[in-house]
């Protein structure tokens, strides 16, 4: 036997016998072994005890790497494993998984664990870690193994998914488990962890399997890191849509009356249609002629466009009228502005033709992907399509960005960065196969980026089938890279449904389809706009943008009314607070609602014609004309709310 390592730096070590990862680390530098957590074989994460007997590329993973995590959190998922089923010896396991967002069981018992019960776990898991039992690591028969799962059927599943006869487990005492790469030797290495909270999970993600109880937890080789990590999860739950969503009632999803479909209450209806208002009017001052379309459409339309080839595991089934017709509830909304464009000849002189819709759009997605806002199955994207002739491509992309930027000004979103995204030429499946349409179009984008000089990066392999795109990539308040605009380049699909215009040579001649999105869907941006501000909008998309508070029922009602009417009639969104309740309570409820501008109305305000103001977030309180205080709020709502 003969083999050679190569290690990351690209020396190699030869052997003539069989080593393990553990041997080969130590005989690298006895520090390195004793640091060493496991290794990537061939870009595969495996425990110390592995053998090597054949030429590989080898990696030594240590607490310093990522993977060093990955392997710590599965060690950890797994002796929560061993700890759960000595304290419910009726439980049940499901999928287990160990990433850069920490770790997971999914369980299943008669009565489900609570969040309550986490603390007694964390303590029996740190009397297992104490004692520093050995993990081991070892092969066992599938059949011997489905004798020892008979009586679970989650694992009876999983162990059925396996394809060798020889299963790799892991051994606690007693407890034994499969489907993890590498665990720790021994629960004496493991740090800081901590198991954080208790949720729903379908089983294998899927709506018709039975509702499992899933387990999530982190874990740290430094106290620090749990620390920091704690603190940013708490800060996300703060943060979280869903949360201040239901708190300031703005929206529910229901999966009782249907999962992904959103039920805008009042208050949430406002801010989207504020945000759908401005995006109208900034649009159909920058040239779009906005338009309505069904929301059904024959399929035939999208085997046309190759929706159907690309996305069909993403749509819904088709609908038989019965008379040979299928309709689909549409999935994106390109092939209805292309009727549009197509409804009438179309010459050289009109174009650009910019075609705008606030187009309501059905994706089938799993109900395990659902969430919130940022996952549905009926959305309403900022749509637009632009129909340009060769030679306006560049122009035309520069003022379609120009006015994705001037949006983002409005809004005060600062922190993104561009993403030219390609094709991946070897998925051929994939992507429109026409190799001069792909390097044309990409180089079109790629100048009009450097004419502008705009930095950017380069993606492979994120285009849309159809062609290049650019993608605006932010930064969401939880820290998740998300594409918020994008502005696609298209020759497939003005060929694919004949598209044409005349020329001034008085010649039919195909035009360039430009797709772009400002803002993306009206759920994921406001769920975005929620998020950022933590449920506290600026002035201008508050819901509620006042809220007058008499000081008494009796004698202050009558002028909060006043007040309040005033407000409303020149186009303020304001409230009067007129329940019996303590003045300190409702001004509380007024900063729990998060409403930027509370007036309190007594004696003095009644006499002055005047109010006292309260801003959201300060105890300040500042005593001002009527008038005044109106071109105050004015200013605010014109200026976006933008500090000086």
């Amino acid at each position: 036997m003969s083999f050679s390592i190569t290690l990351p730096d690209g020396s190699k070590k030869d052997f003539t016998e069989a080593v393990t990862v553990s041997e080969l680390a130590h005989g690298i530098a006895t520090s390195l072994g004793k640091a060493a957590l496991g290794a990537k074989v061939n870009g595969q994460i495996v425990g110390l005890d592995y053998k090597l007997d054949q030429d590989a590329s080898v990696a030594i993973i240590t607490d310093r790497d990522e993977a060093g995590l990955d392997i710590l959190r599965a060690t950890v998922a797994f002796v929560f494993e061993a700890v759960a089923q000595k304290a419910y010896p009726e439980i049940h396991f499901g999928e287990h998984a160990a990433d850069d967002d920490g770790f997971y069981v999914d369980t299943d018992k008669e009565n489900q664990i609570k969040v309550s019960e986490l603390p007694e776990l964390e303590k029996a898991i740190k009397k297992v870690i104490k004692a520093g039992d050995k993990i081991e690591s070892s092969f066992l028969p599938k059949a011997e193994l489905a004798e020892i799962f008979k009586n679970d059927p989650y694992k009876s599943a999983l162990l059925k998914d396996e394809k060798d006869d020889q299963v790799h487990v892991f051994k606690l005492g007693d407890f034994v488990d499969f489907g993890f790469e590498a665990l720790l030797p021994n629960t004496g290495k493991i740090k800081q962890f901590k198991l954080l909270s208790v949720a729903g999970a379908y089983w294998q993600g899927q709506s018709s399997n039975p509702m499992l109880q899933r387990i999530s937890g982190t874990a740290f080789f430094k106290k620090a890191d749990l620390d920091a990590d704690i603190k940013r999860r708490e800060e996300i739950k703060e943060r979280d849509h869903r949360t201040i969503g239901r708190d300031l009632d703005l929206f529910f999803v229901d999966p009782k009356v249907g999962a992904g479909l959103p039920y805008w209450m009042p208050k949430g209806a406002t801010i989207r249609r504020v945000v759908e208002r401005y995006i109208i009017d900034k649009e159909v001052a920058d040239g779009y002629q906005h338009v309505y379309t069904p929301v059904l459409m024959n399929v035939d339309a999208y085997k046309t466009s190759g929706h159907w080839a690309h996305y069909r595991d993403d749509m819904f089934p088709p609908m038989d009228m019965g008379d040979g017709e299928m309709l689909e509830l549409r999935p994106m909304n390109c092939p209805s502005h292309i009727q549009i464009y197509k409804h009438h000849i179309r010459s050289y002189r009109e174009l650009p033709i910019r075609i705008a819709e606030l187009g309501m759009m059905h994706r089938y997605e799993k109900s395990g992907a659902l969430s919130g806002l940022q996952r549905v199955r009926e959305m309403t994207l900022n749509d637009g399509h632009t129909f340009v002739t060769l030679d306006q491509v560049q122009s035309e992309f520069s003022k379609i960005l120009t006015l994705i930027l001037d949006v983002y000004k409005d809004f005060d979103i600062t922190d993104y960065y561009f993403r030219l995204s390609y094709r991946d030429p070897k998925n051929t499946k994939k992507y429109f196969a026409n190799d001069e349409m792909w390097e044309r179009s990409q180089a079109m984008l790629k100048k009009a980026m450097d004419d502008m000089g705009l930095d950017y990066v380069e993606a492979e392999g994120e285009a849309a089938f159809y062609g290049p795109k650019l993608d605006i990539q932010t930064k969401t308040a939880l820290g998740a890279d998300e594409t918020m605009s994008t502005i696609q380049l298209d020759f497939m699909l003005p060929e694919r449904f004949n598209l044409s215009y005349v020329g001034q040579d008085g010649e039919e001649h195909r035009p360039v389809m430009i797709h772009r999105g400002i803002v993306g869907t009206m759920e994921r941006f406001i769920a975005y706009l929620i998020e950022i501000y933590k449920g506290a909008f600026p002035t201008w998309l508050a819901p509620v943008q006042v809220e007058v508070i008499p000081v008494n029922l009796d004698a202050h009602s009558d002028y909060a009314k006043k007040v309040r009417d005033e407000l409303n009639k020149r186009g303020f969104r304001a409230e009067a607070d007129l329940r019996n309740e303590k003045l300190g309570y409702k001004i509380r409820e007024s900063q729990t609602q998060k409403v930027p501008y509370t007036l309190v109305l007594g004696d003095k305000e009644l006499k002055d014609n005047s109010v006292n103001v309260r801003r959201y977030g300060t105890e300040e309180e500042v005593a001002k004309d009527f008038n005044e205080f109106i071109n105050e709020i004015d200013q605010d709502v014109k200026s976006y709310s933008r500090k000086g």
